[in-house]
């Protein structure tokens, strides 16, 4: 399980989805206790002051840097009385954050594993203007010309095809509409995403490589990842949810760390 996760990026595209929906029922049931985690990204952080204004809630401040991933993903869109689209929302963590904080009209989360989307629902039933649905990121189930701004983090890594991805964002945004996504790329597969973006029509507003933030964040949060597991992972496991969690000293880590996978973050305009 351990290499599996270690080369989760190198596998099959039809290998990963399966494999990240199993992932994801596993992390339900190990956290199923507590119901705490609700984020699974690596995180960013700063040391230049871009967060100074960011003053979190007291039960926000555990999840401070995978939240500031959020906040760098949005800094570009005022997300007010807007309507906003989450693909891949994961345990909810990101859309909860944007919709507390930043008040869109309306915030939908999109994920393929029903068991996810019946946690999202329930752990954050009390957030207005947020909801969770089932769905495929390549067959978007809305119409043309929907939302204002789509988000994606940390997420498009696990489709089997992601230029179809691209284009049903493009599809479902309006005329005006922002896409705002990060993920992880290796360096040879940067020319190839970027391709794969201007040709289903988006236009860079700005795009950044935040490997060094991601980093940093990591080596920051490794203890409060490490205690995570291990309170809620049996121990056979540990060292495979170290690969998952990017903690300091996993293969995962050594990747960022030794820039053999960069990690990008676009805003996007259709």
């Amino acid at each position: 399980m351990n290499k599996i996760v270690e080369k989760y990026v190198e596998l099959p595209k039809p290998i990963r989805r399966p494999l990240w929906k199993l992932w994801h029922k596993m992390i339900t049931k190990f956290d199923k206790k507590t119901a705490t985690t609700v984020f699974m990204n690596y995180g960013y952080a700063s040391d230049n002051g871009e967060f100074k204004n960011l003053v979190l809630k007291p039960e926000d401040e555990d999840d401070r840097y995978s939240i500031q991933l959020y906040h760098h993903v949005a800094r570009n869109f005022d997300l007010k009385d807007r309507d906003i689209l989450e693909v891949g929302s994961g345990r909810g963590g990101g859309a909860s954050f944007l919709t507390r904080y930043f008040k869109p009209k309306s915030y939908t989360g999109l994920d393929i594993g029903k068991t996810t989307i019946a946690f999202c629902n329930d752990k954050h039933s009390n957030v207005e203007g947020l909801k969770f649905i089932t769905g495929n990121a390549e067959e978007l189930p809305f119409e043309n010309g929907k939302f204002d701004a789509v988000v994606n983090v940390e997420s498009a890594r696990c489709y089997g095809n992601i230029p179809r991805f691209f284009g049903e964002v493009f599809r479902v945004l309006k005329d005006d509409g922002k896409f705002l996504f990060t993920d992880m790329i290796k360096p040879e597969d940067l020319e190839g995403i970027n391709n794969q973006l201007a040709e289903a029509g988006f236009k860079v507003v700005e795009k950044k490589n935040i490997r060094e933030n991601v980093v940093r964040a990591l080596k920051i949060d490794t203890a409060y990842r490490k205690d995570n597991i291990h309170r809620k992972a049996p121990k056979f496991l540990h060292k495979s949810f170290y690969q998952f969690a990017g903690v300091e000293g996993s293969e995962r880590f050594d990747a960022f760390d030794k820039n053999r996978i960069d990690y990008w973050s676009y805003t996007l305009s259709k």
